[in-house]
């Protein structure tokens, strides 16, 4: 007999009654029952209840269990009474009567139990996550992401994409974010950097020849911490295509992230048409780049009914440049009740208010209230309500300035308004591609113009575009939203020396400064650089939404606090004398 089991804890059947078997696993939980102890034990797989009474050889060993101990165990498979049959379990026919037992590894008093759904402080549920990982939620999440990235493989050979590792230890590259740097002892005061993406790497992959490139590729980014994101490492399929177009990426990906939904997704719909939305039309329309699509509110702008209008905050608003007016329509929502909660959620948010009109059934019809309604006279009021498609028992919210001041508080706005009026369909998961980039943008207090998004992007119609308005040129730069996330981000790259040259001379970066800070790239561009463009999307992400998690912790084996800490394994750590002498480092007291 093996020396730990001869089944897992989900293989016993009645096919097995009257066989000896050996099982190994954990104290799930001891009940007794007058004499006769009844014990779930656990493994990786699953449960079986094994049982034990005064005839029993070891019933005195089996007394002093407790929760969370490591034990194997001997004993004969019996049938369950068909009243104490257990459905939930596959196991639940048989239960087994110990003969023999092992203590294999005892438990101190836990600091949180494994067994049952209570909640916990973060910081314990950290630093002993090594218990935490034994509950069953955290198992269920574990055991979906391995098989999310081993079915995104699966999908990737299928396409004929070909797996290719990338360093680990780098150069510093900007990326957007802070690097990891570390210190080099071979070459004193120099350090290399964790990459914050492979993104130079498989640009150059695709200038050594290669087609099909992909990884599931660990990053590094010193980033402040979101329920969304992790704040030191992570995961993303990571992809590289030479000689294609935008729209091949999108084919070429799209299968792969729909099938993951389909396969995981736990019988939610997954939409199959993907719409192709400029940013600026979502920021216009959901206040946001990445819109969550199962909400049906579109914002529209509607500064010509205030123009000019009694309501003097918007008129004077108006006046200047730039300015305009929002409305986020509320189908339901034409209630004084309802309003007066989303006024209070704008003064939350730090604004003094949001303007409002509800329409109602009124002595001689259909008649507008709020006091954006009494201000602007009804035929501005009907305007609107046209415009915007509502009728009785409907309210539309209004905010008004520089859309970049308040775009965000209206993507929230409109969030809140259609998870409160129950619009937002929960069972459902809902992408968009985002396209058409904007290249650039200018500050407003120095008047420079700098990059807004990526500066490797190709600007769609080439040179050309670039002897234009900078505030005009978009770029071949991508996202994927999925219900209110970024999944994916993308480009087709800059791959033309020249247009690199001149995109960043327009940024205030002159040729040398580009060629120290992207030497490699830049030279392996004037050897017959190939059109390539790719992606990446986020691991954690995916298996966050496919678990339906709102906190990307609850999917990452051992995730970091909020304050960037590994409480389990005490890091950062300071470093001791002989390691800082070997790097010719000294560490500066903060105090």
């Amino acid at each position: 007999m093996h020396a730990y089991r001869t089944h897992t804890c989900v293989e016993l059947s009645k096919s097995n009654v009257g066989s000896t078997v050996r099982l190994s696993g954990w104290v799930h939980r001891v009940r007794d029952h007058g004499g006769v102890l009844f014990i779930d034990l656990r493994d990786h797989f699953g449960m079986t209840q094994v049982i034990a009474d005064n005839d029993s050889p070891v019933f005195d060993v089996i007394e002093t269990l407790r929760s969370e101990w490591c034990i194997r165990i001997d004993g004969k498979v019996l049938a369950r009474d068909k009243s104490l049959v257990n459905p939930k379990l596959p196991t639940g026919e048989v239960e087994v009567f110990i003969q023999d037992i092992e203590i294999l590894g005892k438990a101190e008093e836990l600091p949180l139990m494994v067994f049952g759904d209570q909640e916990y402080p973060e910081e314990t549920r950290l630093k002993y996550r090594y218990l935490d990982l034994r509950r069953e939620k955290l198992q269920s999440n574990m055991k979906l992401r391995s098989d999310v990235v081993a079915s995104i493989r699966r999908r990737m050979w299928d396409q004929n994409f070909r797996e290719y590792q990338t360093p680990i230890i780098t150069a510093s590259s900007p990326e957007g974010a802070r690097d990891f740097l570390v210190p080099s002892r071979l070459h004193p005061g120099k350090f290399y950097a964790l990459p914050q993406a492979p993104q130079q790497f498989k640009q150059l992959i695709m200038v050594s020849g290669f087609d099909r490139y992909f990884q599931i590729a660990p990053c590094f980014r010193d980033e402040d911490p979101r329920a969304d994101r992790s704040p030191t490492d992570f995961y993303q399929l990571d992809m590289e295509m030479s000689f294609v177009t935008q729209q091949d990426v999108f084919d070429a990906i799209q299968p792969v992230l729909a099938g993951i939904f389909e396969e995981f997704g736990g019988g939610r719909k997954v939409d199959i048409d993907w719409p192709q939305i400029s940013y600026r039309d979502a920021v216009q329309w959901y206040g946001t780049d990445k819109p969550d699509l199962r909400n049906p509110i579109k914002m529209q702008t509607v500064s010509d009914h205030f123009r000019g209008s009694g309501f003097a905050i918007f008129a004077k608003l108006l006046e200047q440049k730039g300015n305009e007016i929002r409305a986020i329509p509320a189908p339901s929502g034409g209630s004084r009740k309802f309003c007066d909660r989303m006024n209070a959620f704008a003064q939350k948010e730090g604004l003094p208010g949001m303007g409002y009109i509800f329409w109602r059934d009124g002595v001689e019809g259909m008649e507008a209230a709020g006091p954006l309604a009494k201000n602007i006279g009804p035929e501005r009021t009907e305007a609107l309500r046209e415009q915007l498609g509502l009728g009785v028992g409907d309210a539309a919210f209004f905010l008004g300035g520089k859309p970049k001041a308040f775009e965000a508080v209206a993507g929230r706005a409109r969030t809140v308004i259609g998870e409160e009026l129950k619009l937002t369909d929960r069972d459902r998961f809902a992408f968009a591609w985002i396209v058409d980039f904007p290249i650039y943008e200018r500050d407003e207090e120095t008047g420079k113009i700098d990059f807004e998004h990526n500066p490797f992007s190709m600007p769609q119609g080439g040179l050309d575009a670039l002897n234009r308005d900078p505030l005009l040129v978009t770029g071949y730069q991508y996202d994927l939203a999925c219900n209110g996330y970024e999944l994916v981000s993308g480009a087709i790259r800059n791959h033309r020396p020249e247009i690199m040259f001149k995109a960043f001379e327009i940024a205030g970066y002159g040729a040398d400064e580009v060629r120290k800070r992207f030497g490699g790239m830049v030279n392996a561009f004037q050897y017959g650089a190939p059109p390539h463009g790719g992606c990446a999307a986020g691991i954690d992400r995916i298996v966050m939404l496919l678990a339906n998690e709102a906190n990307i912790r609850e999917v990452i084996m051992f995730p970091m606090n909020q304050r960037a800490e590994d409480l389990m394994m005490d890091a950062p750590s300071e470093p001791i004398s002989d390691q800082l002498m070997e790097l010719n480092l000294r560490v500066i007291s903060q105090n």
